[in-house]
């Protein structure tokens, strides 16, 4: 088939599963099944090997990701419900002193990120930042805009969040790498965040009636910096669980790097630095400590980390989805045409994975699907790319997907309803910080490319 119709097919594939989540409000799942099955018959691929790429498509990606996504939203729930959030933010805030409150929930927020969802994450600290603003006298915007952008740009960037783990399948990029680059990446791009939201903040903007009464309803007593719940375990603690598996991961990559093939202390460093093991152990060490240690009986912890998995399973089932189109792209030959039109006009892979993300991103809303379309579109053209080469390519099409947030992201919605922002201020607020961190993002990862 030629290649400007291949292309065509995948424009249409798109554009239908743009139209159905957008347009008809089709659950992402269900859309992206429906438009792979299509783009496989369109592009010729023989029905009776449909349902065999489908298949392949659905278990490549959830092979490597379904365990991660699920170990990762039980540890965050484990910290979530044991009240391990509120101790983070409270201590930072008492260390780094009232003028700097800001600040310091913005660095909890960066800790807090790694292993929370991002939606859940930032209602989890919502009370916290209203706590913080009636005290302070200011709008909880103050505050409220550079948790959320740091915590965003944590959930796009960073294993264990299903777009970077999911796109790190897709592109076979090696998940301990890519947590240690976007790691590497996401401290200056939250840093840039924070200064574009402290400029964004000398600017007044309406409250929402819900969140000045919610302000005014608020108790001091319980909102005083540096007090936090007397049952709550420790931040240090927390700070601990969360940089425990990243520390694991980080060491089994560096010991397959610095180690020579068939030494054991790599072949087991391997092992043990495994994602699904490293959270295995911040999971087992988060049971105890703040669980069991605290009182909690096995019934109860072993709940709690089972009310994580019907909130996860929904996440893995569209990640899995994606992997399904990804890989009719694939086998179509799609992938390989656009490849092929990429090398003749000569856009480099890292610039067309973050602009072909961020179209996707605005289109349909989903930081997700975008990136995952994303990887599928580009697999091809990164055949042949070191391992360094395919996580930067990763982290583009992530950072691409962290652009432009706006009416059709149930993320700006959170952030606008809970902030008290209009739609207008939200669009100049929140879909601006975005678009900033994601293009900042994407300078790092393009600025390391040159260097790799």
């Amino acid at each position: 088939m030629a290649t400007s119709l291949l292309l065509c097919i995948a424009l249409a594939g798109v554009l239908l599963l743009l139209l159905m989540v957008i347009k008809f409000k089709v659950q992402p799942f269900i859309a992206l099944l429906v438009v792979s099955l299509l783009v496989a018959l369109a592009t010729g691929i023989p029905t009776q090997d449909v349902m065999k790429v489908v298949t392949s498509g659905m278990g490549g990606v959830l092979g490597s990701v379904a365990i991660i996504i699920g170990l990762g939203a039980m540890l965050g729930r484990m910290i979530e419900v044991s009240g391990g959030a509120e101790s983070l933010a409270h201590r930072f805030a008492e260390i780094m002193g009232p003028t700097l409150v800001a600040a310091a929930l913005t660095i909890a927020a960066f800790i807090l990120g790694i292993p929370v969802f991002f939606d859940v994450g930032f209602i989890i600290l919502a009370p916290i930042i209203y706590g913080f603003a009636k005290v302070a006298k200011v709008s909880p915007i103050k505050f409220g805009l550079p948790v959320a952008g740091v915590m965003l740009t944590v959930h796009v960037a960073m294993p264990p969040h299903p777009g970077p783990v999911a796109a790190a399948g897709i592109l076979n990029a090696d998940i301990g790498w890519l947590t240690i680059l976007g790691l590497l990446v996401s401290i200056p791009v939250g840093v840039i965040g924070y200064w574009v939201a402290k400029r964004m903040n000398r600017r007044q903007y309406l409250l929402s009636v819900d969140v000045v009464e919610q302000l005014q309803l608020s108790k001091p007593e319980d909102t005083t910096p540096g007090t936090a719940p007397v049952s709550a375990p420790s931040a240090g603690l927390i700070a601990a669980l969360i940089v425990i598996p990243i520390a694991i991961i980080m060491l089994g990559t560096v010991s397959a790097t610095v180690l020579p093939e068939g030494n054991t202390i790599r072949n087991t460093m391997a092992l043990i630095g495994s994602p699904t093991v490293a959270l295995l152990i911040a999971l087992a060490l988060a049971m105890w400590l703040i669980g069991l240690r605290r009182g909690w009986s096995l019934e109860k912890a072993s709940g709690v980390m089972g009310d994580a998995l019907p909130t996860a399973a929904m996440v893995i089932m569209v990640t899995g989805a994606g992997g399904v189109f990804g890989k009719v792209l694939v086998e179509s030959g799609i992938g390989k045409a656009l490849a092929d039109t990429l090398t003749d006009i000569h856009l480099p892979l890292v610039p067309a994975a973050y602009l072909l993300s961020l179209a996707l991103r605005a289109s349909q809303g989903s930081a997700t699907v975008a990136i995952l379309t994303t990887c599928g579109l580009l697999s091809e053209a990164a055949t042949g790319l070191n391992q360094l080469e395919l996580v930067l390519v990763t982290l583009a099409a992530c950072f691409g997907g962290l652009g432009l947030s706006h009416v059709n992201d149930s993320g700006f919605w959170i952030v606008t309803k809970y902030l008290g922002l209009s739609v207008a201020d939200g669009l100049r607020t929140w879909t601006v910080l975005t678009t900033i961190l994601g293009f900042s993002g994407f300078v790092f990862t393009w600025l390391i490319w040159s260097f790799v």
